[in-house]
């Protein structure tokens, strides 16, 4: 489910010490040579999918996350499909209000299978991994499009180092781990003859 992307090196890594180690003993932080959603290339990918497929580890991360905004009035929760799915359903589950989620339906992110948003709804968007913040980025436009309103953006974790910005909305994450990523004709590791592999994928080169 995760989509962030990765480097060959990592930087400054932050979080508590017990949500790092989940992630580690859950395999979800993988070493390697991948091709990320966006085209680039990278050493590390994180995928969470690796961790929420444990409940009881999803509900603690979703209560972490929804202790992130203590004291934020929240009415619903939205993550988009498919990495935000299962996060929005545990913050949502912690903080006792909907989860919803969006998804992408002729190229663009929208509300199906009934679910709606009222207007003025005060709204917290979450999402599995950001690096460059699109997919959250688009639901927020689609949140203010159907006059509800956004009042945070919480994440597992955040691999963006700082260069996203949700127009000065709350941004929360378990854990921060800035990594470059490489366009393909920059990559050290194609240099290096490496396979990769694209996450999600059987692909191989």
């Amino acid at each position: 489910m995760c989509t962030g992307s990765g480097g060959t090196g990592t930087g400054a890594q932050s979080g508590p010490p017990e949500i790092m180690k989940i992630f580690k003993e859950t395999g979800a932080l993988r070493q390697g040579h991948f091709v990320l959603t966006s085209g680039k290339h990278s050493a590390q990918y994180m995928q969470c999918a690796q961790v929420l497929q444990y409940p009881w580890l999803a509900a603690q991360l979703g209560q972490a996350l929804a202790r992130r905004f203590a004291g934020v009035e929240v009415e619903a929760v939205v993550g988009p499909a498919l990495g935000g799915i299962l996060v929005a359903h545990e913050v949502g589950r912690a903080l006792g209000v909907r989860a919803l989620f969006a998804e992408r339906q002729e190229g663009e992110m929208t509300l199906r299978r009934g679910f709606a948003l009222q207007p003025g709804e005060k709204v917290l968007v979450v999402e599995d991994v950001i690096t460059t913040g699109g997919s959250v980025q688009e639901v927020l436009a689609m949140v203010k499009a159907l006059g509800a309103e956004p009042v945070g953006v919480g994440v597992l974790v955040d691999r963006s180092g700082g260069r996203v910005d949700f127009g000065g909305l709350p941004l929360h994450s378990l854990l921060s781990m800035p990594i470059a990523a490489f366009p393909p004709e920059e990559c050290p590791l194609c240099a290096q003859g490496l396979p990769w592999e694209k996450p999600g994928s059987r692909g191989k080169a």
